[in-house]
C-alpha cells in the first residue's frame, strides 16, 4: 500500500510524479542529443530548456502548496527536500545540454554516450520510486532506490574510467577541458539522483 496518513493533500503526490516524469523525459532527450550528429540536435537543448522551465513551475507549486497546507502527506521538511533533490536532477541535465551547445561539441566519446544511458536508466527508476510513493507498495520504492544507488555506482566507475582515458589519449587541450567539464556534470547528475533516492527511502521507511 502507499503511504496512508489521512487526511492528506493527494495533490503533492501527483506533483512529484509530474516532476519526476518531466525529468525522465529530459534525460531521454539528453541521450538523444549526444547520439545525433546533425546541427538539428541543438534544437533538443531548447526542448530540455522548456522541460526545465516546466519542472521549475511544478517545484514552485509544491513549495507554494506546502506553505498553505496544514496537514501534509509526510513531513513538510521531507516534501521540500524531495522537491529540491528532484529539481537538482533536472537542473544538471539542463546544464549538461547547455554546455554541450556552448562548447559546440562534435565527436562524442563513447563514455559520454554510456553515461547518458546510465542517467536515463537511473532517472527512470526515480520515476518508478515516486509513482510507488503515491500508489504503493512501499517495497517497490525501496527496490527502485536500491537500483538507483547501484546505477550511481556503475556510473561512477564509468566516469573515472572515461575521465582517465580522456587524459591518456592524445587530445587537444581545449577538447580535454570541454569533455572534463561535461563528464563532471554528468557524474553530478547521478549524484543528484542518488540524493533523491535517499529522501525517498527515508520517507518510505518512516511512513511505509
Amino acid at each position: 500500500m502507499a503511504l496512508r496518513l489521512l487526511p492528506r493533500d493527494e495533490r503533492f503526490f501527483d506533483l512529484f510524479v509530474s516532476l519526476a516524469a518531466t525529468t525522465a523525459s529530459a534525460a531521454q532527450h539528453l541521450a538523444e542529443l549526444f547520439r545525433r550528429t546533425d546541427d538539428d540536435r541543438w534544437q533538443l537543448v531548447e526542448v530540455i530548456k522548456g522541460l526545465e522551465h516546466d519542472a521549475d513551475n511544478v517545484t514552485h507549486e509544491i513549495v507554494t502548496r506546502l506553505d498553505r497546507t496544514f496537514i501534509t502527506p509526510f513531513d513538510p521538511e521531507d516534501i521540500h527536500e524531495l522537491a529540491s533533490r528532484l529539481d537538482d536532477i533536472m537542473d544538471r541535465i539542463d546544464s549538461t545540454a547547455r554546455r554541450a551547445r556552448i562548447f559546440r561539441v562534435d565527436e562524442v566519446p563513447e563514455g559520454a554516450l554510456l553515461l547518458c544511458d546510465v542517467i536515463h536508466r537511473t532517472v527512470t527508476q526515480v520515476l518508478v520510486a515516486v509513482e510507488a510513493l503515491r500508489d504503493g507498495p512501499p517495497a517497490v520504492v525501496l527496490i527502485a532506490c536500491r537500483e538507483i544507488k547501484r546505477l550511481e555506482e556503475e556510473g561512477d566507475a564509468m566516469y573515472y574510467h572515461w575521465l582517465g582515458k580522456l587524459f591518456e589519449d592524445k587530445h587537444e587541450a581545449i577538447t580535454v577541458i570541454k569533455w572534463k567539464e561535461l563528464y563532471d556534470t554528468l557524474e553530478k547528475t547521478l549524484d543528484s539522483a542518488e540524493d533523491a533516492a535517499n529522501v525517498l527511502e527515508s520517507v518510505t521507511i518512516k511512513h511505509g
